[in-house]
């Protein structure tokens, strides 16, 4: 027995590195495969399914279906209102690139939605796991470490939205072939990249955040590394797109509907079962959501202090030594998503999911060598899968943790 693992083990290392990343997710996405049919199997009746649904019909659930509306029906001209004159929720909320691709798949290939639209996640979710392994060894020039890197991917907590009907598999793909672009300064083909990321999944300010810090990076340090001209000019010109681009869709969405901020509205809608209907102000929503769960009675602003604890360790966690080695890329990147994340979003359930993007600090978890450690890891991995799936991606009928 052995002798076999060894000799397995043996032909796996030799393997090309693309074949060794193949295995790990399709491994990785067996696992996935089994947790989700074993919460399906204890699913009740719900708005979506019916008891005890199918793989199939269980991974398009929640925002798949909306996702779903959008690729058959697309965008209403008229945005639905609430009975006290509020934007409800409705379509625009979900950006088109993800449910488009999956409707023109299904007129090529004649099959449902169910199964197009979880395939087309899984295979983003491969050429995710495939550049990620690219942008590890990049960075850190450790194949080893690198490959370990892309196991803690591929059985990250949320790693399950690798196989569900949701657009993160197809963005995360996008965001890493971007941030491979910058690393390997080949910054001319950023340009469709973005394009279609900014339609795939709100991105595109934090990404042109990413890149104006790049350019100020590269400048202070142009001695040790040069920065031409051209470079800097064409840099801070795809920055420009970046933020163009990532306010693209609001103003799709302002001109299709008559409404200026239709699309803000309808983000908003979907906080309001939280704190009511409230104008969006940048950086406010991490105090509200806060103050929401975290109530005191003394009076004393505990929210406040959570968020501003939580955001000083936020920022100490890119200075320590394991994260350092990831270099400055990749903790600009890091850096510009958490700022885009506290200036817009509303904290709750998803949160887990819309740390995705934040996937190069797993980089930095990798680093340890210690095989009982790289274990633990992934058992810990997981079990926050697990956990994840149980507490977002099941329906109990009085649900306040939407993935």
């Amino acid at each position: 027995m052995i002798t076999r693992r060894r000799a397995a083990l043996v032909r796996y290392r030799v393997l090309p590195w693309w074949a060794r990343v193949s295995l790990i997710y399709i491994a990785a996405r067996i696992v996935s495969t089994v947790i989700i049919l074993a919460i399906a199997a204890g699913q009740g009746a719900n708005p979506w399914t019916g008891a005890h649904p199918g793989y199939f019909d269980f991974a398009t659930i929640w925002d798949g279906h909306w996702y779903f509306i959008v690729a058959v029906t697309g965008y209403p001209d008229q945005l639905p209102m609430t009975a006290d004159g509020h934007v409800g929720e409705n379509a625009w909320a979900f950006m088109p690139v993800y449910p488009f691709l999956v409707r023109g798949l299904m007129i090529v290939t004649t099959l449902s939605w169910p199964v197009v639209s979880v395939a087309v996640s899984a295979i983003a979710g491969l050429g995710a796991a495939l550049v990620f392994y690219k942008l590890m060894v990049r960075v850190l020039a450790d194949a080893q470490t690198a490959m370990f890197s892309v196991v803690l991917f591929c059985v990250a907590p949320v790693s399950a939205l690798f196989q569900l009907s949701y657009a993160e598999s197809l963005h995360t793909f996008l965001l890493v072939v971007g941030l491979y672009l910058v690393v390997r300064r080949q910054y001319g083909w950023l340009i469709p990249v973005i394009a279609v990321m900014a339609f795939t999944r709100p991105s595109g300010l934090a990404f042109a955040l990413f890149l104006g810090l790049h350019v100020i990076v590269r400048f202070v340090t142009r001695d040790r590394e040069p920065f031409p001209w051209r470079e800097r000019i064409a840099v801070s010109l795809i920055a420009v797109f970046s933020a163009v681009m990532g306010l693209a869709w609001p103003a799709i969405a302002a001109l299709v509907t008559g409404d200026p901020t239709a699309y803000t509205d309808t983000e908003l809608a979907w906080r309001s079962a939280y704190i009511g209907y409230q104008h969006l102000v940048p950086f406010a929503p991490w105090f509200q959501s806060a103050n929401w769960w975290l109530n005191s009675q003394s009076g004393f602003p505990v929210g406040g202090l959570v968020v501003v604890l939580l955001t000083a360790a936020f920022a100490l966690s890119l200075l320590i030594a394991p994260v350092r080695r990831l270099g400055a890329d990749l903790r600009i990147w890091v850096l510009s998503y958490g700022v885009y994340l506290l200036a817009v979003f509303f904290p709750q359930s998803s949160t887990f999911r819309l740390l995705m993007p934040m996937s190069p600090l797993l980089g930095a978890v990798a680093q340890p060598k210690s095989v009982v450690y790289r274990v633990a890891m992934v058992g810990v991995f997981i079990a926050a899968q697990t956990g994840w799936l149980l507490l977002c991606w099941g329906v109990d009928g009085a649900d306040w943790t939407p993935p």
